[in-house]
């Protein structure tokens, strides 16, 4: 369809499996298991079901410093789910998340394992659990859900609005790109005037908001989503800037990148996450040399 093609749509809506993008394969009008395959399990007491998009980055930062700060029970188990060839809608996935989204968490810390699913309820129930990046009562509290809550209401914005008009669809169409590029300087201009005061986006200590939001815009101001650094000018978001380069300096966030990462660069890849000495001796760049 060229640009200034006219869609009208039919009166009732029906399935176009062609109708193409990067996401054509995957993407179906209902839910449910295409096949049965069980997940795996390892030894740890989370069991986490993933990939590294932003989504699935906000988990694996926060188990990583769940970690540094000494908290054994958080130690994980990171399973690679390819949403390219439809993992998540093994039937093992499905049980684990109904809406067959990245990522999942098993927990099986306790007599019955718990299943937890959309990134942020993963991250609340981590904050819960271990008693950090959380405050546990007051206005500080509410001000880092309401900054959680912000993000996975802003962030499809930018993701399945902006990100699939500029990078993903099969031509590019002038309207839902300036719509959703509007959008998209809109919330960061909301992040840089907050972050103009603050040195987190909740305040002065750094919390599961910062976690949730830093995978989607401190990422994309870093230049690593959608190729879209200097379309968006987001050298212009200074204090945003700022907060985006300090956190990826935080070695736990470093980490977390490369869990479930099968993209890249290969020293950045970590498929899989079992032990912490994984970051050492499995990341791409040790085993590809040794598969040749």
């Amino acid at each position: 369809m060229s640009e200034n093609a006219t869609y009208t749509p039919p009166k009732v809506w029906t399935w176009d499996s062609e109708s193409g993008g990067r996401f054509a394969n995957i993407n179906r009008p209902i839910a449910g298991a295409t096949h049965d395959k069980d997940l795996p399990i390892g030894k740890h007491p989370m069991q986490l079901y993933s990939l590294a998009t932003p989504n699935g980055v906000k988990v694996t930062v926060m188990l990583e410093e769940l970690l540094a700060l000494g908290h054994e029970g958080a130690e994980y188990n990171a399973w690679l789910i390819n949403i390219g060839e439809g993992d998540q809608f093994s039937s093992g996935f499905v049980e684990a998340n109904p809406n067959s989204k990245i990522p999942a968490l098993w927990d099986r810390s306790g007599d019955e394992p718990i299943r937890v699913f959309e990134s942020a309820s993963i991250l609340f129930h981590l904050a819960e659990k271990f008693g950090e990046f959380l405050p546990k009562s007051g206005t500080e509290r509410t001000e880092v859900m309401n900054w959680l809550f912000w993000q996975m209401g802003s962030a499809p914005y930018l993701g399945g609005g902006f990100g699939h008009f500029y990078a993903y669809a099969p031509e590019k169409w002038e309207y839902p790109i300036n719509r959703f590029a509007m959008e998209a300087k809109r919330q960061l201009d909301v992040l840089e005037r907050e972050l103009a005061t603050k040195t987190y986006i909740a305040g002065e200590d750094y919390s599961i908001a910062d976690m949730a939001i830093w995978p989607w815009y401190g990422q994309l101001v870093l230049g690593r989503l959608y190729d879209a650094a200097e379309f968006l000018d987001v050298e212009s978001y200074k204090n945003v800037m700022r907060w985006a380069k300090a956190i990826d300096e935080r070695p736990a966030v470093v980490r977390g990148r490369m869990v479930n990462r099968p993209f890249g660069e290969p020293h950045m890849q970590l498929h899989e996450r079992h032990d912490a000495n994984d970051f050492e001796t499995r990341t791409q760049d040790k085993l590809e040399p040794a598969a040749e």
